[in-house]
């Protein structure tokens, strides 16, 4: 049996932990908070909006994307407002299914973690071992991805780093957790 298949109590572990502090660290702790701005005339844009499906926009955009780097369309992005949209689908936020699927993704990088470590240390190592291989591999799975949102979109560089903050600490639970579980 592979070390990987004996690395399950330690995924399933840490997939729990991971997500119970990712839920308090988006409802509780003072590092997301005042996250989003907010839009007093919403009712306005609401119905500007209302006739575009769920999906992801960018405004200014011409039709054509061969005229993106027109004049015309270069001078409607410096006057903007330019930016980037994603809009949901009508109704309520399906908690549910957006908690099973942040689940999934944790169960998911908990197997994948396991599979660099296992495959990345040596036979029987020890806790700091594990510790530092799992606690690299945790930090950037939680941390390296979102950071292109704040290069490419301007999401404001403070989302970020509470993205980081959170991936320091999901990726040391993991860490640790790995590192008390790991078969000696």
């Amino acid at each position: 049996m592979s070390i990987v298949a004996h690395l399950w109590p330690a995924i399933l572990l840490s997939a729990v932990l991971v997500f119970a502090l990712s839920a308090a660290s988006h409802m509780v702790l003072p590092w997301r908070r005042n996250e989003w701005g907010r839009i007093s005339e919403f009712g306005a844009l609401q119905a500007a909006l209302r006739d575009l499906g769920p999906g992801m926009y960018a405004f200014p955009a011409p039709s054509d994307p061969k005229q993106q780097m027109s004049k015309d369309w270069m001078e409607r992005w410096a006057k903007g407002p330019s930016g980037w949209l994603t809009l949901a689908p009508p109704g309520p936020v399906r908690m549910g299914r957006n908690l099973a699927l942040s689940f999934l993704v944790y169960l998911v990088v908990g197997f994948l973690v396991a599979y660099v470590a296992a495959h990345s240390l040596p036979a029987a190592p020890r806790f700091r071992a594990v510790f530092r291989i799992v606690g690299a591999v945790g930090i950037m799975s939680y941390g390296v991805g979102t950071i292109f949102n704040s290069i490419w979109y301007h999401r404001p560089w403070r989302a970020y780093l509470a993205d980081l903050v959170d991936a320091l600490l999901l990726g040391l639970v993991t860490a640790a957790v790995f590192g008390g579980l790991w078969p000696r």
